[in-house]
C-alpha cells in the first residue's frame, strides 16, 4: 500500500497523534511544519489553539516542540518553494489547511506524514486513495 493512502483527513489538533504514539522518546524535539496561504499574524488565533492542543498532550514549544510556520502570503505559486524549505528542515510532520497546500506537499514528498484540514474532495483530487471508515466511530 502506498504511503499517500495513509494520509488522513483529521482536525488540526489531531496532528499530535503520530507524535503521541512515539512519546517515549522524551529527549526528541519534534518539528512540525505548518504550511498556509495566510500570514502568521492573520492565523494567530488558529495557531494559538493548535499550540494549546499540543500542550494538552505534553508538547510545548521551546521544550520538546518546534513549529516551523511558512506562509505563501496568498501567492500559491510560492507553495512548492515553501514545502522544499520545510523538507530541508527535516520536519517530522506537515500540517496544512487547504487544497493548494496539500497538493504542493503531495507533489513534493510521500514520506512525511501530513495532517490536512479544509481540503476539498481529497479522494477526487487524488490526495488520498480512499477515506477509511471505522465502524466503531
Amino acid at each position: 500500500m502506498r504511503r499517500r493512502e495513509f494520509i488522513t483527513l483529521v482536525g488540526a489538533v489531531a496532528a499530535v497523534w503520530p507524535l503521541a504514539v512515539r512519546a517515549q522518546q522524551v529527549d526528541k524535539i519534534w518539528r512540525i511544519g505548518m504550511l498556509d496561504t495566510v500570514s502568521l499574524e492573520l492565523n494567530a488565533t488558529n495557531l494559538a489553539a493548535f499550540r494549546k492542543g499540543l500542550r494538552e498532550f505534553g508538547y510545548v514549544g521551546g521544550e520538546n516542540l518546534v513549529i516551523e510556520y511558512r506562509s505563501a502570503e496568498g501567492h500559491h505559486e510560492r507553495l512548492p518553494d515553501l514545502v522544499s524549505e520545510l523538507l530541508r528542515l527535516k520536519v517530522d510532520l506537515i500540517a496544512v489547511r487547504g487544497t493548494p497546500e496539500v497538493m504542493a506537499v503531495k507533489d513534493a514528498t510521500s514520506t512525511i506524514p501530513v495532517v490536512m484540514t479544509a481540503v476539498d474532495h481529497p479522494v477526487r483530487s487524488g490526495v488520498v486513495a480512499n477515506l477509511p471508515h471505522r465502524p466503531d466511530v
